[in-house]
């Protein structure tokens, strides 16, 4: 829980996991205003203050893993506020993962650029985007997994015909037990590791 390391892990880690979860929440929250839905703004979530979507529990959930595991607050969507429900919250839902794909990509280039171009930097600083690549990638692949309440879970259903509309709901309901085991056992790592590295090793080079 407290390694040796525990000081050095929250000076490194634990801005990078805020901030990419702040992101996340964010680009949700403004994805969701575009299409329509106030809801999200007028409770003060259409910011990049990370206080304002920090959750309690999850917050020290990810102190205790050391910054291993962490939430923030779900964002919340009002669909009877969107012109196309569906093909909407598609965007919405996907809008979190694809901001911290897109966060690790920006700085795996800018690691490479730094690396190549042989600039003296501090080690921190390498570290820090290399933190952002690995912590932006699990955000939003452990995100993708289409088990409700995750991000996927929603695409899945959007593209669903309608007619699947029972079936998911009853998955839905055991899908939080399946989600902890996977976290329990350490299962999670082989479901998202392998997109993980790949993408990670493609962005870092």
């Amino acid at each position: 829980m407290f390694g040796p390391n525990f000081l050095q892990e929250l000076l490194l880690a634990g801005p990078v996991i805020l901030f990419s979860l702040t992101v996340h929440e964010f680009s949700h929250a403004y994805l969701a205003y575009r299409f329509g839905d106030p809801t999200a703004r007028d409770m003060g979530r259409l910011t990049l203050n990370p206080l304002n979507h920090l959750d309690l529990f999850g917050t020290i959930v990810m102190v205790i893993s050391g910054f291993r595991f962490g939430w923030a607050k779900p964002v919340p969507v009002n669909p009877m506020n969107l012109g196309n429900p569906r093909r909407d919250d598609i965007w919405i839902s996907a809008g979190g993962p694809i901001s911290n794909i897109s966060l690790a990509f920006i700085s795996g280039m800018v690691f490479r650029l730094v690396e190549s171009s042989g600039i003296a930097v501090p080690p921190a600083f390498m570290i820090i985007l290399k933190n952002l690549v690995y912590i932006n990638l699990t955000l939003a692949f452990f995100n993708l997994i289409p088990l409700f309440p995750l991000d996927g879970s929603h695409v899945l259903r959007d593209l669903l015909p309608l007619r699947y509309e029972e079936t998911m709901d009853q998955i839905d309901r055991f899908a939080p037990f399946i989600l902890l085991i996977l976290l329990i056992t350490g299962a999670l790592w082989f479901v998202i590791g392998p997109p993980v590295m790949m993408f990670s090793g493609m962005f870092l080079g």
